[in-house]
């Protein structure tokens, strides 16, 4: 476990310094940030010089990022270009939105995806195993802008059923979720479906029968848990992209969430709030699949860390 725990650690701190040192780089290729000024009139040479020093862009590009890096390791990642706050106000800013959407999309998720796909893998074949796939090949071909699209004329504008977005009180969250969870949910139950037919034709499957336990007991005991490790998988990357924010979702229902943030920075070069964006989403990836990676021990007995 101690070597398991290391080597983690360092494919962590790799994966931050890569992943942020290719936004960093690629921030420039949009040109000077300092440019952004530009738009409030006329700049002199003095200006311009002073806003190079002050945001440390009168020195050599990879001495940047690791002037940069220094101040983050002490917990200064810079003020934003655009606003003025600190990248991190904007994280606290808009990551709540991005967290309360990610965890109702995923409850949909669960409460979708997994019965369907038990239900469909044990009735194999049946009206409902039809349903099930159906649900699945056009959860994942419709399009989760058309939805969101289509949710808001049906439910908010014709029917006036539910707010058409923004954050607000519990029902503002109804429509967004679903459009978030949507893909998702089709991509569970088929995952579930396909571990749960692999399962149910195990041996100790047919034993259980034979021993005479019950129905319920061998589906929801003994094949779902020994079929849960692929779906756990997905499970815990699409919560790390939930809660990492959606663009497309956050931009159709006006969600001020961590997706929205992120557009918007690239749009205006806002390079420290660019760099700290993606470092958080990388740690939330890399705390998701270490999470997973002991849990795996805890389903599967059979699996130890070396």
């Amino acid at each position: 476990m101690k070597s398991f725990l290391i080597r983690r650690l360092i494919f962590a701190i790799i994966s931050v310094i890569a992943s942020t040192m290719i936004v960093f780089m690629l921030s420039r290729v949009q040109g000077d940030p300092r440019y952004l000024f530009l738009s409030s009139g006329y700049t002199s040479q003095e200006q311009w010089d002073a806003w190079g020093e002050q945001m440390g862009l009168d020195k050599p590009l990879p001495l940047q990022y690791f002037v940069w890096l220094g101040k983050a390791l002490k917990g200064d990642f810079g003020n934003s270009i655009k606003s003025g706050y600190t990248s991190r106000e904007m994280i606290r800013l808009y990551a709540p939105a991005s967290l309360q959407l990610g965890l109702a999309a995923f409850v949909f998720v669960i409460l979708t995806g997994l019965p369907l796909g038990v239900l469909s893998a044990v009735k194999r074949g049946s009206v409902w195993d039809l349903i099930g796939r159906a649900f699945a090949v056009f959860g994942q071909a419709l399009p989760p802008f058309w939805l969101g699209i289509m949710l808001i004329l049906i439910f908010a504008v014709n029917l006036e059923w539910l707010p058409p977005g923004q954050r607000g009180g519990w029902s503002n969250y109804i429509l967004p979720a679903i459009t978030l969870g949507w893909l998702a949910s089709a991509g569970m139950m088929r995952l579930v479906r396909s571990s749960m037919l692999e399962v149910l034709d195990s041996e100790y499957i047919k034993l259980a029968r034979a021993k005479g336990v019950g129905t319920r007991a061998v589906i929801w005991k003994h094949a779902l848990k020994n079929s849960l490790i692929p779906p756990l998988t997905f499970s815990a990357l699409i919560m790390a992209g939930f809660i990492a924010g959606t663009v497309v979702t956050e931009t159709v229902f006006a969600w001020p969430g961590l997706g929205f943030m992120t557009v918007a920075a690239i749009n205006d070069n806002d390079f420290p709030v660019m760099t700290t964006a993606v470092m958080v989403f990388t740690i939330i990836y890399l705390m998701t699949v270490f999470i997973v990676d002991l849990l795996y021990g805890l389903i599967d007995p059979r699996i130890r860390y070396s």
